[in-house]
């Protein structure tokens, strides 16, 4: 299961990933926290008076293109409104997600544990890498506790049989990752989309802990972002500015923080980069008999 604040960021945080599982047998669950009402059109081709009059509907199709192509077997809608950036009229509507009472926010996603029952889930981590949007910052708070209060009998009642999942993880993008493709963009004579805030950022210190190898799938995000019109420019630098297979050979993997585990794996890889020991390969690493029944 991966929880995600609002469509199209299932489709630039680990999609590969979760096309990887899925192609193994592994049963899917996104879980999108708000309808991404506040999003921009960013793509000028479809950046019409229709489009923004029906965006709700709109994005919610393209979420739902999105998580086709990625392989998710179900989405959840948690039925929050997009708050916004801060400091926005959104950010301070009571429908929003960033004004949710958090036990009741909680409680939706307790619900949906209970109901699929995963043994992985997927989330954000607490630092936000300077991207302060509340609904990130929400989704996580939401997320390890949900985690944590799925498997209490006592908490939230009516929302299913208790479960405990096993692992959460955080997504990430690795300073080795964005260094990689800095380099191929200077190395082809491109213009780099990563500006001195993304190469400091790269070279502060990270933990990374799990290392999943996505060879093989390295479209699946490609497509995934062009499935979300409004909001991805198809010439957008960042996200297409390199050879699709060129981008596939720089640096195909997805990386994450273990940040719960109720099982124990052994260490499988060495460094990864500064302070960062790699301990996995696998989400799944130490859970026995997966997929589950």
């Amino acid at each position: 299961m991966t929880v995600h604040a609002h469509p199209d960021d299932e489709a630039s945080k680990g999609p590969a990933t979760v096309a990887r599982y899925r192609a193994q047998g592994v049963r899917t669950v996104l879980v999108c926290c708000t309808g991404g009402e506040e999003g921009d059109v960013l793509n000028p081709a479809v950046d019409k008076p229709e489009v923004r009059a029906d965006l709700p509907a709109v994005r919610r199709r393209e979420l739902a293109d999105a998580a086709r192509v990625i392989g998710y077997d179900e989405v959840v809608l948690l039925g929050y409104r997009d708050s916004g950036m801060p400091g926005s009229e959104a950010n301070q509507r009571a429908d929003s997600f960033a004004q949710a009472p958090l036990d009741e926010a909680v409680g939706r996603l307790v619900g949906a544990i209970r109901r699929f029952r995963p043994q992985v889930i997927i989330g954000y981590p607490e630092d936000q890498q300077g991207y302060l949007h509340p609904d990130h910052i929400r989704a996580h708070e939401v997320t390890v506790a949900a985690f944590e209060r799925a498997s209490d009998k006592a908490a939230y009642p009516g929302t299913g049989e208790p479960w405990q999942p096993l692992k959460l993880y955080y997504t990430m993008w690795s300073g080795r990752r964005i260094r990689a493709m800095h380099e191929k963009f200077v190395e082809l004579g491109l213009t780099s989309p990563f500006d001195e805030r993304w190469l400091a950022r790269a070279e502060a210190p990270q933990r990374v802990t799990t290392v999943v190898d996505i060879a093989g799938f390295g479209h699946v995000r490609r497509e995934a972002l062009l499935a979300h019109a409004t909001q991805i420019d198809p010439q957008s630098p960042f996200w297409f500015g390199l050879p699709p297979e060129v981008e596939d050979s720089i640096y195909p993997y997805d990386e994450y923080v273990l940040a719960r585990s109720m099982v124990s794996a052994p260490v499988d890889r060495g460094e990864m980069g500064p302070g960062a020991a790699v301990q996995e390969t696998d989400l799944f690493a130490g859970i026995p008999l997966w997929p589950a029944d």
